[in-house]
């Protein structure tokens, strides 16, 4: 592999990007939980994950190189989001596969080589990865939309208005600004991933402020967003691009609080 300041050459693959693929950190769009976006991709979903490596190579063509050196692709986006320089060369003998295509989009390009295009297909090559469509929705605008609200988190929480949407610590949790089935769903579901374990990566819990947790959880049709000291959003596929707030009530903070002590959490 190359950086995209070396001479280009039949081999080099110009890194612009690298994501983790882990229980605790996956790209959301593959899928609801971990062995769903491992089957993606068409991988083995190992505990110890991987690193996925997108650029392109001497011709401009999109790749996606797997590799399990998952340390070192961890090293590289925490360098990268410090703003310090990091060359991301993995060895020869950690890389898994090459895939064809991004998955995610990627808004940049390496320099000197053609315009970013799909490698030309061979017989019995798989269908390119691409991004999905922004234009229509689904489980994996529903989840990138759900990316966007946890990213987003305070944006998205000030444009709630406690005093109108947030219930009484008498009220019952399904009065919620908009009762939905959906939402409602949602939230049993959700439930139920405290009494039976759901497959890896089903609930996930990160760094919030305040000593918070920022829990994502992910079902047939649904994803939350929430943290553990506050309200929840809900994301429905049959809600196109709605945003659907949950106010805290008796039973939404011991509801959070279950599920962030059987989430996964980034090591």
């Amino acid at each position: 592999m190359a950086g995209a300041e070396e001479a280009v050459d039949d081999d080099a693959l110009f890194v612009l990007t690298a994501v983790l693929l882990t229980p605790a950190q996956f790209p959301s769009v593959l899928g609801d939980d971990y062995p769903a976006a491992c089957e993606a991709l068409e991988l083995e979903p190992y505990a110890e994950g991987y690193g996925l490596v997108l650029g392109q190579d001497s011709a401009g063509a999109r790749w996606t190189v797997v590799i399990d050196d998952v340390s070192l692709v961890a090293v590289a986006i925490a360098s990268w989001d410090c703003g310090m320089e990091y060359d991301l060369s993995p060895d020869e003998r950690s890389v898994v596969c090459a895939l064809p295509g991004w998955p995610l989009a990627v808004a940049v390009a390496a320099p000197g080589v053609p315009d970013p295009h799909d490698p030309e297909p061979e017989e019995g090559d798989r269908t390119p990865l691409a991004p999905p469509d922004t234009d229509s929705w689904g489980p994996a605008q529903r989840r990138l939309g759900a990316d966007e609200v946890a990213l987003q988190w305070a944006t998205w929480r000030d444009q709630i208005d406690d005093a109108q949407v947030l219930p009484s610590p008498d009220t019952p949790e399904a009065e919620i600004k908009q009762p939905n089935a959906g939402v409602l769903r949602a939230l049993e579901q959700a439930r139920a991933y405290v009494e039976a374990a759901p497959p890896p990566g089903r609930v996930r819990s990160s760094f919030a402020p305040g000593g918070a947790r920022t829990l994502r959880a992910d079902g047939p049709g649904w994803s939350m967003v929430a943290r553990t000291d506050d309200i929840a959003f809900v994301l429905l596929d049959e809600e196109p691009c709605e945003v659907l707030p949950v106010g805290r009530g008796p039973e939404l903070p011991g509801l959070l609080e279950a599920l962030d002590k059987m989430a996964v959490r980034p090591s």
